[in-house]
């Protein structure tokens, strides 16, 4: 049976394609396919988040992007500046779903945080999470000041009846400092779901043969991989 995963953040360059890169390597022999709604500060023709999984992940993965807004703003301000259609929740809906009637397993990626707008209406990302009944999956910094965000993000999706499946680490230091430490026991706690994995800081940086062998080291069980929250 084919599953649907929404990978949302709690802001903006957190590490959310690299967590939904080791998602996809982690998912096996099972057929996967990365759908990114809106590619937002990218001209035509540069490889944009959905390549990037493909390309950390094995081509095996099916990389689709709707849309492309040049400017590096959020998506419902990058469309109107660029004089282009938005993208909306139930055009995400759509692609996702029929992306499942080929794939076992179809990672939705989205722009920035969980309620950026994508169109003037106020569409987000929780809406199109709606539309399909899909989990969310919260990528989340390691630091200080990740715990009022990630909060903050789990209480919006349980306003809108949207289940989070846990969190992931989208950046642990190699040395993490006394913030980091903590974080690690305390944001399950401000999520009220599990941490589901850490991705070391970097790993975005190595070749895709060796991020596909590493990435079921840091995601758990849950997520096809072997990862445990180690003791700081």
């Amino acid at each position: 049976m084919s599953m649907i995963l929404v990978v949302s953040g709690t802001g903006t360059e957190i590490g959310k394609t690299v967590v939904t890169a080791a998602v996809a390597a982690a998912a096996g022999g099972r057929r996967v396919a990365v759908l990114k709604p809106a590619q937002t500060g990218l001209a035509p023709g540069e490889p944009g988040d959905a390549a990037e999984v493909a390309r950390l992940a094995g081509s095996r993965v099916t990389a689709v992007e709707l849309a492309r807004f040049p400017e590096p703003l959020a998506p419902a301000t990058a469309a109107r500046r660029a004089g282009l259609p938005p993208v909306r929740p139930v055009e995400v809906a759509e692609a996702a779903r029929k992306l499942a009637t080929e794939h076992d397993l179809v990672l939705v990626e989205g722009a920035g945080g969980l309620l950026v707008r994508f169109d003037d209406e106020g569409g987000t990302l929780a809406d199109a999470a709606r539309l399909l009944s899909a989990p969310v999956l919260v990528v989340a910094p390691a630091g200080l000041g990740t715990l009022n965000a990630t909060a903050l993000t789990a209480e919006a999706l349980r306003a809108r009846g949207l289940e989070c499946r846990g969190v992931v680490i989208g950046s642990m230091p190699a040395e993490p400092d006394l913030a980091a430490r903590c974080n690690v026991e305390d944001l399950p706690v401000a999520a009220g779901a599990p941490l589901l994995g850490a991705v070391p800081a970097g790993a975005g940086a190595l070749p895709g043969a060796a991020f596909a062998a590493r990435a079921p080291g840091w995601l758990a069980p849950v997520l096809g991989g072997s990862w445990a929250p180690a003791r700081y």
